[in-house]
């Protein structure tokens, strides 16, 4: 098998160059032009000859070939069609790579990897389009297809949303859903000049191993993420007043005020200020009084 080329600046300019390639800010492309960011993404998902690979939006394939020089087998989605025949170049010399002309968030995970790898776990590796980083996160791990590990490039920001806990200004809704999901930790950070087009922000790559069960226990998951959303839907709002307003939720006041005493939080609390846990008994209480109630 080739070893891979295309973490050389100049090999990649002149795949750009061959094909005439334009950038579709659209699709929020920023191919990886740096070759140590390459493949200490692949030593960071820890990538063996025994695993398939999903990898998301691989552009003229830069990640792919490290990642096919490494893997078992690598399936790549790329939703831009202009793509194809400079991927059907770059990848003509790894025999162990599918590209999918696929929307990702349409894309049927858990049967792919049924398709794929006989429904064992696989693991993601990924330069994300950044503006669309949570909903292909979330999507991944709602898909119900089996996660061994999902290891992505994205907004420096955005990571440290992922690993924040209560108190900060950076926790949220994200950090909850990856924490629930996950052990995220920051493999290391990427410098702007590591691609092309530069962006205008430091990124980050994350790796977020998937827990064999979440560490806290709910009657309801759809329902414990509806609570989690309406908390932090407007940060400058109480708990209560962020829960009495969100319009998927039909709670009186007093009920959510009774459910959050139950909890033994302060009447006036707010979500940043909740741990995964806390969540978790929020959530049940008011499953509880629903049910009850409806």
């Amino acid at each position: 098998m080739t070893e891979p080329y295309l973490g050389n600046p100049a090999r990649c300019a002149a795949v750009l160059y061959k094909y005439d390639f334009v950038f579709r800010k659209k699709f929020g492309q920023n191919f990886l032009i740096d070759e140590k960011v390459l493949t200490d993404t692949v030593k960071a998902a820890e990538i063996t000859k025994d695993d398939f690979v999903l990898e998301i939006g691989p552009g003229i394939g830069t990640l792919t070939q490290y990642l096919a020089y490494s893997a078992r087998k690598v399936c790549a989605v790329e939703i831009d069609r202009t793509l194809l025949p400079i991927l059907d170049d770059t990848l003509k010399d790894f025999d162990n790579v599918t590209v999918l002309n696929e929307d990702i968030l349409k894309t049927d995970i858990k049967a792919l990897a049924e398709q794929e790898n006989e429904g064992r776990p696989i693991k993601v590796a990924a330069n994300l389009p950044y503006y669309i980083t949570t909903p292909i996160i979330m999507g991944l791990f709602e898909s119900g297809a089996p996660l061994d590990s999902i290891t992505v490039m994205v907004q420096k920001e955005v990571a440290e949303r992922m690993m924040t806990g209560p108190g900060s200004k950076a926790y949220g809704a994200l950090s909850l859903a990856v924490q629930y999901y996950s052990k995220p930790r920051l493999a290391f950070n990427v410098s702007p000049a590591s691609f092309v087009p530069q962006p205008k922000v430091a990124s980050a790559v994350v790796c977020m191993t998937r827990h064999l069960k979440p560490p806290v226990t709910v009657t309801d998951e759809k329902f414990f993420f509806k609570v989690i959303r309406a908390s932090f839907n407007e940060r400058r709002k109480t708990l209560l007043n962020g829960l009495a307003d969100f319009s998927e939720f039909h709670f009186t006041k007093p009920e959510i005020a009774e459910a959050i005493s139950r909890c033994g939080f302060p009447p006036a609390v707010r979500g940043e200020a909740l741990s995964l846990s806390d969540f978790a008994a929020l959530a049940e209480t008011l499953y509880s009084l629903y049910m009850v109630s409806s």
